[in-house]
């Protein structure tokens, strides 16, 4: 038997969304004291649909590391009370948290400042995990980054980023493979380097696999770096298929044609079938987390849920029974 809890990241859709932070531009006074009264509201609808696993927004802290604001940048310190009791109530529902900047936090950068910034992301994502006195298993996920100069050269550039964050950036960083430059086996010499797990995405991995290697042997791989006594987790996304649409104007006319996705597109919902492969299949008997990089965040999430227990598998205490 193995469990699993399933999770989606930062909108919650159904009936009617839930906001996720405070997205109000600086003039009007932004605050993580407000981004956390949300969050609140997000644990009460993860405690009624059963579900314990949540990625975070990156901006929860709105404009913590803009240089030319620093106004902001005392934010943590200043709800330490807020964020001492929001994890505490995210520890008694046993919800596992994790945050993932995006394409423009680049630990790798060849420019200095992108490569601080980057690192001043870190911190803050470090230290609000910290003041809610969050355990081992919540992360904040980065991708290698840029290949300039070739993967060693790219490398060498994150592990010297990686030396400029504090204990506290570091004990929470995890790499994943992404869609483009660095597969698994290309992440593995980093994650051994700085002692950092690797996060496992599946649909990147079809993407981008330069060694050939089946899922199954991919999260081997991924699941060997992660310490005793931590959970693994994992993100899973299946390709979106339905055609777009180009338009194209041509004199008067609007001409439109199909467009094909692209492999790395996710898809609103997850494909069960496949799902269900990976369940029964490479994930074998082990307890791993599962983030569902769905469109369709909190819905994608309860219809694959509705759909496996139908099937026969166990929904138990907000985690998936194998």
């Amino acid at each position: 038997m193995s469990r699993h809890r399933l999770g989606f990241a930062v909108k919650v859709l159904g009936d009617g969304g839930l906001p996720s932070h405070d997205t109000r531009r600086w003039q009007s006074g932004p605050h993580l004291r407000h981004s956390l009264e949300m969050f609140g509201a997000i644990l009460d609808r993860l405690e009624r649909d059963d579900v314990r696993m949540y990625r975070l927004p990156t901006q929860l802290a709105p404009y913590a590391t803009f240089p030319d604001h620093p106004e902001f940048h005392d934010q943590v310190s200043e709800c330490a009370e807020e964020l001492a009791a929001v994890g505490a109530r995210a520890r008694d529902l046993g919800v596992r948290l994790s945050s993932h900047p995006g394409q423009y936090t680049v630990l790798n950068s060849e420019n200095p400042d992108t490569q601080r910034a980057a690192a001043a992301e870190l911190e803050v994502q470090g230290a609000l995990f910290d003041a809610m006195g969050l355990g081992p298993e919540a992360v904040v996920i980065l991708h290698v980054g840029g290949g300039a100069g070739g993967k060693e050269a790219a490398r060498e550039r994150f592990a010297e980023g990686f030396g400029l964050l504090s204990e506290t950036a570091r004990r929470r960083l995890v790499i994943e493979n992404d869609d483009r430059s660095f597969g698994v086996v290309d992440v593995l010499p980093l994650a051994q380097e700085i002692g950092r797990p690797i996060v496992f995405d599946v649909l990147h991995h079809h993407c981008y696999d330069p060694e050939g290697l089946t899922v199954g042997d991919a999260l081997g791989v991924a699941m060997g770096t992660w310490p005793a006594g931590v959970r693994p987790k994992i993100h899973y996304s299946s390709p979106r298929t339905a055609l777009g649409e180009k338009e194209r104007k041509v004199g008067r006319r609007i001409e439109r044609s199909p467009v094909v996705p692209q492999l790395r597109a996710h898809a609103d919902t997850v494909d069960p079938i496949g799902f269900e492969e990976l369940l029964r299949g490479p994930l074998g008997r082990q307890d791993v987390d599962i983030m569902l990089e769905a469109k369709g965040k909190d819905l994608a999430l309860k219809t694959l849920r509705d759909h496996l227990v139908g099937r026969g598998f166990g929904w138990e205490h907000g985690e998936l029974v194998v």
